[in-house]
């Protein structure tokens, strides 16, 4: 039977609903539920800091009585595990709703069918699929953990127009203006952890924290490759390592006493075994990330990381800021030269979206296999 124009509109909301916990759930997915009893909205609920409650706990509470001979419109299958909650399609049951309709089937194998099941076997029409193209969009970062073990990778680049980062003398600030700065921003919101390089570090001493007002407490995890544990102690990422958290990696014969004194000022320093560059190996940093349940990373590192990232096949997506200017040959590029001798091996993406913010523009990628 196919879902009705209300069903559509009710799972949308349900999924505007499941972007406010982008960033703030890891290791969880970001999910949205809408209830519906006799036409109307008795119950709404997503996923809260931390991934708890479930966005169908949240929905029921406040729902109550009014659950009962209801539609749930949930973005992803309801799980059906126990772990340090009940399980959701449990509370469904108990809650009494008579139709659950769900936008995919979650891939987690504690869950996969499962939660569908027990919908099912309880007598409540399941039906599953609608809007699954938004909701796989809306999580794939959780998705990308289940399949790969890592997280999705977001490249972010702010340029002029002929790709160029800043002046041959590193003058960066700023290319793009004030709107395209609060959208990057609100990119980091909707991020679980932030990676940068070194170099930036010691080039900017960046943040990398979110300052939107009202947003303030969405700051990702900030991540920083540093080979030689050289980034200073006066950093601003040192100093606010206490208040944000700030993981750091680096190569398994750093230093003790430098790391010491790193993990003393609130850092959490990581080693990792080197690449054939003699950097910390990116796919074990990713693994150990996805280990550790990020599932959203955004990168904003310099020219050579961003080309690391490509040359290794490892970026999923491009956020690509535009300004309407031109610097020229001996700009810095967006990315170092990472050994492309054929066009074959271009790394490849198509654009799915184009919109003006501000003066600048945003272009979004997802990467082509």
């Amino acid at each position: 039977m196919p879902f009705s124009p209300r069903d559509d509109a009710f799972m949308r909301a349900a999924l505007v609903l499941a972007r406010r916990g982008l960033g703030r759930v890891w290791p969880n997915p970001a999910v949205g539920c809408v209830i519906v009893g006799d036409g109307r909205v008795v119950g709404r609920g997503w996923t809260r800091p931390g991934g708890r409650p479930h966005a169908e706990t949240v929905a029921l509470e406040q729902a109550g009585e009014a659950a009962r001979g209801a539609t749930a419109y949930v973005t992803l299958e309801p799980c059906s595990h126990h772990g340090k909650t009940p399980p959701c399609a449990e509370a469904l049951v108990q809650a009494g709703v008579a139709r659950v309709v769900t936008a995919m089937q979650d891939p987690d194998p504690r869950v996969s069918g499962e939660g569908h099941a027990r919908l099912s076997d309880a007598g409540i029409s399941v039906e599953t699929g609608l809007c699954a193209k938004e909701a796989e969009a809306v999580n794939a970062g959780f998705l990308t953990g289940i399949r790969e073990g890592r997280p999705l990778v977001t490249l972010k680049f702010a340029t002029t127009l002929d790709g160029r980062i800043a002046t041959h003398r590193g003058d960066s600030r700023w290319i793009t203006d004030e709107a395209a700065r609060a959208c990057a921003h609100l990119l980091r919101a909707e991020a679980d952890a932030i990676l940068v390089g070194s170099g930036t570090v010691l080039a900017d001493d960046p943040l990398l924290t979110c300052r939107l007002a009202g947003l303030e407490d969405r700051s990702p995890v900030r991540v920083v490759m540093d080979s030689r544990l050289a980034v200073p102690l006066t950093s601003a990422l040192v100093r606010t390592a206490g208040e944000v958290p700030t993981w750091l990696y680096t190569l398994k014969d750093a230093p003790d006493e430098r790391a010491a004194v790193l993990r003393d000022c609130g850092v959490e320093v990581v080693e990792l075994a080197a690449d054939r560059a003699g950097r910390p190996r990116l796919d074990a940093l990713l693994a150990d990330l996805g280990r550790r349940g990020i599932t959203r990373l955004l990168v904003e590192g310099g020219a050579r990381l961003s080309a690391t990232f490509l040359r290794e096949r490892l970026v999923d997506r491009i956020e690509w800021f535009r300004a309407p200017s031109v610097l020229g040959g001996d700009g810095l590029p967006a990315a170092e030269a990472f050994g492309v001798d054929e066009l074959a091996d271009l790394a490849r993406f198509r654009r799915v979206d184009v919109r003006s913010v501000g003066v600048d523009l945003l272009e979004s990628y997802v990467e082509t296999s």
